[in-house]
């Protein structure tokens, strides 16, 4: 069963969503508009961290291994901001990795699918959906395809994608249980792992 923001505010006062913001956030107090951020009727928009962001670059005679992933792929690009707030530039035809602002903490009977805010969508920008399992904590590494054919600007400390939960039966074994590779996530984009 999807999760309703009754129910999600319900689970993020027990620390399932630190930040928590208990409303879709549009516009900052005697600021700019943002892209929203915070509870929607069923799912919770999460920001994009400021902290980092990169983008694979090409480097001829590589290929890029799951198995052996070389940090070098990986090209830091600049925090800029004007007068619409703080962003990244992700170039054309590009793939880049951020991370989220708020922290996930999820109960061993909900799981979260991460999925693409139709702004960017619009503009060309394809999250991946990825999923967050139960039991599963830390700071989400996001992923994002530029697949338009010009540069586009992804806004830190604003909405970039919608989190949707599913409660079910407790499972056997959380992703917590089992110690998965991807537990306890710093705010850092966390690279492949076997």
């Amino acid at each position: 069963m999807i999760l309703n923001d009754r129910q999600i505010t319900e689970l993020a006062r027990r620390g399932m969503i630190l930040p928590f913001e208990p409303q879709l956030v549009r516009q900052l107090k005697d600021g700019p508009q943002v892209l929203s951020y915070g509870l929607s009727s069923f799912g919770y928009d999460l920001r994009l961290s400021p902290r980092e962001f990169k983008v694979f670059r090409h480097i001829p005679g590589t290929v890029v291994d799951p198995k052996r992933f070389q940090p070098r792929n990986l090209e830091k690009v600049p925090l800029e901001s004007d007068e619409h707030g703080r962003y990244f530039i992700l170039p054309a035809n590009s793939y880049g990795l951020g991370v989220a602002v708020e922290k996930l903490s999820l109960p061993a009977n909900v799981t979260a699918i991460c999925v693409g805010k139709s702004t960017y969508a619009r503009c060309g920008i394809i999250a991946n959906v990825t999923p967050a399992e139960a039991g599963w904590s830390g700071h989400l590494t996001l992923e994002f395809s530029n697949s338009s054919a010009a540069d586009c600007r992804i806004y830190a400390d604003e909405g970039i994608v919608q989190m949707l939960f599913f409660r079910g039966e407790p499972c056997a074994t959380s992703y917590r249980k089992r110690t998965g590779k991807y537990q306890g996530q710093k705010q850092r984009i966390t690279l492949p792992k076997v």
